[in-house]
């Protein structure tokens, strides 16, 4: 992998744990759970400027088994031990697994198969500037598009961030990262979702 597990959890998490304030799950108000925040109908993607999938990825097994996404012994390294996935399969934005550190204060990560359109990075793009105030491209993880996005620029004052994952022209795979508090302005949170969307990435190719 490009990134090891070691450098993920030092952006995550600190070396000493703290009492648990706040759920590590971002919330709507945040960065939003949601990549599509308008519908629409799959013609017409890639829109202009937004970057191609040129290998797509069915991912319909893991919608129904969102937690999939990353195994036991991934998450341990970045959140620590006894730390266990919650799914949602009806949550707004489509098929999501939730892991919240019960030990380090807010720190955690959510993975979303996004369904609430066909229209993939589009949709993210479309909203630059609009419902998303903070848009960063990110760089290319095996020539898999990815873009950090989110209603207002979270990275140093709640350490948070979302990155939109491009497994197909259609859809995405959203990767949300809250780090510890004692981690915030520290490290990019949104270069600690790079590297989680580059392990969910290995883990839907069956990649090890």
């Amino acid at each position: 992998m490009r990134r090891t597990l070691f450098m993920l959890s030092a952006l995550l998490l600190t070396a000493t744990a703290c009492t648990t304030t706040n759920p590590g799950t971002p919330s709507p108000e945040g960065n939003g759970t949601s990549t599509q925040p308008s519908s629409g109908v799959h013609s017409g993607v890639p829109g202009p400027g937004v970057p191609k999938v040129s290998s797509p990825i069915d991912v319909t097994q893991f919608k129904k088994a969102p937690c999939d996404a990353l195994d036991a012994s991934q998450v341990e390294k970045l959140l620590g031990a006894g730390v266990s996935g919650k799914t949602d399969l009806q949550a707004p934005a489509g098929p999501s697994c939730a892991w919240d550190s019960p030990d380090v204060s807010q720190a955690g990560v959510t993975v979303i198969f996004t369904d609430a359109d066909q229209l993939g990075l589009t949709s993210v793009y479309n909203a630059r500037g609009k419902q998303y105030q903070f848009f960063q491209p990110m760089p290319a993880i095996d020539n898999f598009p990815v873009v950090a996005y989110g209603v207002s620029d979270e990275r140093t004052t709640r350490g948070r961030c979302a990155v939109a994952l491009g497994v197909s022209d259609t859809q995405t795979v959203d990767i949300h990262v809250a780090q510890s508090e004692s981690n915030i302005g520290k490290n990019d949170p949104c270069e600690a979702a790079h590297g989680v969307a580059t392990q969910v990435l290995d883990n839907l190719r069956g990649v090890k």
